[in-house]
C-alpha cells in the first residue's frame, strides 16, 4: 500500500506584499495561472524599470512553471530627497526658438522664466542615492513577501488537488479490479457465440469440438485484456508515486493519463462485453476529470 502523501504544487495562486517607508507605500501583487512553461511578466512604475530583472529572479526562486504576473505600485511623497537641476541645453533651445519666432514673424514671443518653470523638459529630477536605495530595498522586500504568500497558496491548492486525485485513483483501481474479474466471461461468451454460429452453419449436425476449441482460442487471444490491465495498474501506481515527488510533475502526470487512456480504450475495443464496456466508459470519464486537474499542476 502506497502512503497517500503529496508534494505537488498548483500553478494557480495569488500573493500580496505591502511595505511603508518614509511616507512611501509600496504594494506588490503576484498572480499565477497554468502555462506550459515559466513565463514572468513584471509591471513596474516609471523610474523603477531597472528592477525588472531582479524581480524576475526572485519569482524564479519560488515558481518553476506557470504564467506569473507581478504588479508593483509605489505611492506617496517621493520628492523629499530629490535633487532638481536645470537642463540648460533645453532652456537655451527654447530661448533660441523664441528669438527665431521674433525675427521671422516680427512679433514678441515674451518667453518668461515663469513659462520655462512650467515646462518639465527644462528640469532634471534625480533621486538622491540614499532614498533610491531605501525604496529599492523596500520594493524588493515587498516582492519577496508577495512571492512567499503566492507559494503558500500554491502549496495549499496542491494539497486539495492531490486529495481529489487520490480519490479518483482509488475509484479507477476499483474499476480495473472489476474488469479483471469479468475478463474470464469474455472467453465464455466467445465460445457461446462461435458454437451458436457453427450450429447454424451445420444445420444441427454435431459440432467438431477440436474446431470449436481452435476458433475459441484464436478469438480469445485477440480479446485477451490481461496485458492491458497489468499496464493500466502499473500506470496508476506510477501516477500515485509521481504525486509524492519533490519536483514539478505536471507533465509526467499528463503523460501517464494519456497512457492510461490508451490502455482503457484498447480494453474496450478488445473485450466487446457489455458490462466491461460500461466500466470503460466510467474509467474514461474519471480520466477526463483527472486530466483537467493535472493541467493545473506545476
Amino acid at each position: 500500500m502506497i502512503e497517500k502523501k503529496s508534494s505537488i504544487i498548483s500553478m494557480t495562486g495569488y500573493g500580496r506584499g505591502e511595505i511603508e517607508i518614509e511616507g512611501i507605500r509600496i504594494v506588490t501583487e503576484v498572480r499565477s495561472v497554468n502555462h506550459r512553461f515559466l513565463e514572468v511578466v513584471v509591471r513596474l512604475p516609471q523610474g523603477w524599470i531597472l528592477l525588472e530583472e531582479q524581480i524576475r529572479k526572485l519569482v524564479q526562486q519560488v515558481v518553476r512553471r506557470g504564467r506569473v504576473d507581478v504588479f508593483v505600485s509605489v505611492e506617496g511623497n517621493q520628492s523629499s530627497n530629490k535633487r532638481i537641476d536645470v537642463d540648460w541645453e533645453v532652456v537655451n533651445s527654447f530661448l533660441q526658438a523664441s528669438q527665431q519666432i521674433e525675427d521671422r514673424l516680427g512679433i514678441s514671443a515674451n518667453l518668461t522664466v515663469a513659462d520655462l518653470i512650467h515646462k518639465p523638459e527644462c528640469w532634471i529630477v534625480e533621486e538622491t542615492k540614499e532614498e533610491g536605495e531605501h525604496v529599492k530595498q523596500a520594493i524588493t522586500d515587498a516582492v519577496e513577501q508577495a512571492c512567499h504568500n503566492l507559494k503558500e497558496m500554491r502549496v495549499q491548492e496542491g494539497i486539495h488537488l492531490a486529495t481529489d486525485l487520490y480519490k479518483r485513483v482509488d475509484y479507477l483501481l476499483e474499476i480495473v479490479a472489476e474488469i479483471k474479474e469479468l475478463a474470464p466471461l469474455v472467453e465464455q461468451q466467445i465460445r457461446q457465440r462461435i458454437s451458436s454460429k457453427l450450429d447454424d452453419m451445420l444445420g444441427g449436425r454435431e459440432v467438431d469440438q477440436d474446431r470449436l476449441l481452435t476458433e475459441v482460442a484464436i478469438y480469445a487471444d485477440k480479446a485477451d485484456i490481461t496485458e492491458e490491465c497489468t499496464r493500466l495498474e502499473s500506470h496508476v501506481q506510477q501516477f500515485t508515486l509521481a504525486l509524492q515527488a519533490n519536483e514539478p510533475v505536471g507533465r509526467r502526470l499528463e503523460f501517464l493519463i494519456q497512457e492510461m487512456n490508451r490502455e482503457i480504450n484498447t480494453i474496450g475495443s478488445k473485450a466487446n462485453q457489455q458490462t466491461i464496456s460500461s466500466l470503460v466508459v466510467s474509467a474514461k470519464s474519471e480520466l477526463e476529470k483527472m486530466k483537467e486537474q493535472v493541467q493545473n499542476i506545476e
